[in-house]
């Protein structure tokens, strides 16, 4: 069976890194399986859903380097959701119902309060013709409930194994609004059943839509697909994501300089047992992808550790795949031989700034005033002519030499005069690209 997946954001706001986990689940899902990758954008809350939010989205998903396979949107398919509901209504399965919100409420809490599960009565279900005309004159308008068969629901689910609902323990869920809109519940089951969907993976919150929708698919005459559940990711304090939480949202990383094949790799391995070492490309990572991998508990996402992962891809990226973003920066065309020196010691794309001002530019040395006549003679010492790559070994012997200093006394001064701190890429790496005039300028102060 060839493999279909989607991923369906809601353009109601910026995407962030819940949804991106979803996403990347997905996209590795189909790509590992050879299969295919269905972006859908379920757009059907209109006062909410934007156009700048949804162009938002796919420039983080094009950030991320996820393509996606076929395109779909939800305001597009109305049409079909009226054939749905046709056929429902025809088979017996759709029902109109005109309690209202408070009713509704009243209903739950007097159910409750007998020790009862708030399941609805199905008081709809048993109007007849003269007290539907009734409600209507008063001017209700009524919200439509798919009838569940009575029969238990089960399936194999890829992320928590065998999963058993009994009968009566649901509600007959509303699938249309009052105003004629349909609700997501049966908008997604038509979505998947017409546009192929084989897999659904998604969080661990919808396992109570599942069962209802696994009736909805039969009843519209749909294959039923696999299902995979998984915890859903919490923030560093314990507490539920929100896509309003600015602080986590793919815009403001890009922006912050993050890397995309960080929060790839990073989300990609969260909750599983493999931690990611920042060499890997989203190759690897569908290589290797199992959905089964994942735990049963909700892992915390860490702003920390993406961070650690985000200079140990640095640390791994060949200067061709980074040469166009340091352009960008100002920087124009950059050496191998720079690239290579500083890579180890970045944390985000924007620090070659700095190292940039270091090797080809001006920085402010730091020099403690003991040190200067140290720094002096060590200037003095500076080959003449053209340097050779390992120029910096002979020289720190001589300097070594003539100081009799060793350890951080003869090396931090050098290092703090050369490049303004006290820790970064190694002199020897460095001293060659910056040369001898603005080596000996920083030197002497």
């Amino acid at each position: 069976m060839s493999v279909k997946v989607r991923f369906a954001p809601s353009p109601t706001g910026e995407m962030h890194v819940g949804n991106a986990r979803v996403a990347i689940m997905n996209w590795l899902f189909a790509r590992h399986s050879g299969g295919q990758f269905l972006l859908r954008m379920d757009d059907t809350d209109e006062a909410r859903s934007t156009k700048a939010y949804e162009e938002g989205i796919m420039a983080d998903l094009e950030w991320l380097g996820m393509d996606h396979d076929e395109f779909a949107r939800q305001s597009d398919r109305y049409g079909r959701y009226d054939a749905g509901v046709e056929k429902l209504k025809a088979d017996g399965r759709l029902y109109a119902c005109y309690e209202t919100p408070e009713e509704l409420e009243l209903k739950r809490k007097i159910q409750l309060g007998k020790g009862q599960a708030p399941v609805y009565d199905r008081a709809g279900f048993t109007l007849g013709d003269e007290e539907r005309a009734k409600l209507e004159a008063e001017g209700r308008k009524p919200h439509w409930r798919f009838k569940l068969n009575d029969v238990a629901v089960e399936w194999d689910d890829l992320g928590r194994g065998s999963v058993h609902f009994e009968p009566g323990h649901l509600s007959d869920p509303v699938l249309i609004r009052e105003d004629g809109r349909p609700l997501y519940t049966l908008s997604s089951v038509i979505d998947d059943g017409e546009l192929g969907i084989t897999h659904v993976i998604r969080g661990e919150d919808h396992v109570a839509n599942t069962a209802v929708q696994v009736q909805l698919f039969e009843a519209l005459g749909f294959a039923v697909p696999a299902f995979a559940h998984t915890p859903l990711m919490m923030g560093a304090d314990g507490k539920g994501l929100s896509k309003r939480l600015g602080s986590l949202s793919l815009r403001e990383m890009r922006e912050a300089g993050t890397e995309p094949r960080a929060v790839m790799a990073y989300l990609a391995k969260l909750g599983t047992p493999h931690a990611p070492d920042g060499s890997e490309t989203s190759a690897d990572l569908a290589r290797d992808f199992d959905i089964g991998a994942f735990g049963r508990s909700s892992p915390r996402y860490e702003p920390t550790e993406l961070a650690a992962l985000n200079a140990k891809v640095l640390h791994h990226l060949p200067l061709d795949e980074v040469q166009s973003r340091l352009g960008r920066l100002g920087l124009g065309t950059v050496s191998e031989e720079f690239w290579l020196a500083i890579r180890g010691n970045i944390e985000v794309i924007s620090d070659a700034l700095y190292w940039h001002d270091v090797c080809f530019g001006d920085i402010a040395p730091v020099a403690d005033g003991e040190d200067r006549p140290f720094l002096n003679d060590a200037a003095d010492l500076l080959p003449e002519g053209d340097w050779p790559q390992d120029v910096y070994k002979d020289w720190i012997s001589k300097v070594k030499e003539a100081s009799g200093r060793k350890g951080k006394q003869l090396f931090l001064p050098i290092r703090k005069a050369l490049t303004g701190r006290d820790n970064g890429p190694e002199l020897k790496d460095l001293l060659p690209l910056m040369g001898r005039e603005r080596a000996t300028e920083r030197l002497k102060g």
